[in-house]
């Protein structure tokens, strides 16, 4: 007897060390080795391990394993299909229009730049989100990587498909004369090498994270342009079924230093990427500070549009602007 109760004791003591302890589940589309796992996904997850003593834990479902479909992380999240979801809300912006704001050329200068100018934004953004937000960074400003055009003038980009990453940019290219589209990152590599677009817009990391250094020949720097919005939320009823404690220890692993990290990694491959490329045989085209004023000329008719426009909660684009940028 007193066997069978030292073994129910100890079923009993480890069946509540089971229960007490939580893992949440983390679902992003790219592969283990992207840059944003060592900067944002698992420093969280280390983190979340660390001051929870192991209460709170996160599995991650890379790959796409919970979501094939990257426009959908943000619905598989409110849907409760994983607790934890990578997200670009420019897959989506018309459903997060503040944050998309900060992709509109010249709001910002580098990753780090575009990332503080979102936190200035913050209270706003959150609002958007029917989610906990535990990240909110952004890449560096875009580049374009062509196959068969150099793009070394605005005449070279007329009539051009340009795929861009968010609803928010169509207008601008639209502006250059090209025709746009808007696509997710797990389809450039393939529309680029098989024609289906001309250009790909998006951050210079991307040479590296989805290969675009092979179909590319050519990337045009210093073109306008801002860095791209991504975020790490948590799903509401997962965050308010915690308790005071667990919830302290999930802000205690998430917040500003957090999305600082990933604004960092990206500044500091984005020029690595460059070089690997140039390595690679693919041509570097700098526009000149001449050109670039030319195509900023060219996308200025949009830009007072969309400065006039109401963006959201009662803002201008004028408004996001002076927020974004301090002023």
């Amino acid at each position: 007897m007193k066997l069978f109760g030292a073994i129910a004791t100890s079923v009993a003591l480890l069946a509540g060390s089971m229960a007490a302890a939580k893992d949440l589940s983390l679902s992003y589309f790219m592969g283990p080795k992207h840059p944003m796992n060592g900067a944002v996904f698992t420093p969280f997850a280390d983190k979340l391990a660390e001051v929870s003593g192991g209460a709170l834990t996160v599995t991650q479902f890379a790959g796409g394993a919970l979501n094939s479909a990257p426009p959908k992380q943000y619905s598989i999240l409110l849907d409760g299909v994983a607790d934890v979801a990578f997200h670009l809300p420019g897959y989506t912006a018309q459903l997060f229009p503040v944050a998309t704001s900060v992709t509109t050329p010249n709001m910002c200068d580098t990753a780090v730049d575009c990332t503080e100018a979102m936190w200035r934004a913050y209270d706003v953004i959150e609002k958007e989100f029917d989610a906990k937000i535990l990240a909110l960074w952004a890449n560096s400003p875009q580049v374009l990587f062509s196959k068969d055009t150099a793009i070394r003038t605005l005449e070279d980009i007329n009539g051009k498909i340009v795929r861009v990453t968010s609803a928010q940019d169509i207008p601008f290219a639209e502006a250059l004369g090209a025709s746009a589209v808007s696509q997710p990152v797990s389809v450039i590599n393939q529309n680029l090498a098989n024609g289906v677009v001309d250009i790909i817009s998006i951050d210079p990391s991307a040479a590296l994270s989805f290969k675009l250094h092979e179909p590319a020949n050519y990337i045009t720097t210093n073109v306008p342009g801002a860095g791209s919005a991504f975020v790490l939320l948590m799903n509401k009823g997962v965050y308010g079924a915690l308790s005071d404690e667990e919830k302290g220890w999930v802000d205690a692993a998430s917040g500003k230093w957090l999305s600082m990290e990933g604004a960092k990694m990206y500044d500091a491959i984005a020029q690595k990427a460059l070089d690997v490329s140039a390595k690679n045989g693919v041509e570097i085209i700098n526009l000149s500070d001449d050109e670039a004023a030319r195509w900023d000329a060219a996308i200025q008719p949009a830009m007072d549009a969309w400065m006039a426009s109401e963006v959201g909660q009662g803002l201008t684009g004028a408004d996001v602007t002076k927020l974004m940028q301090g002023n």
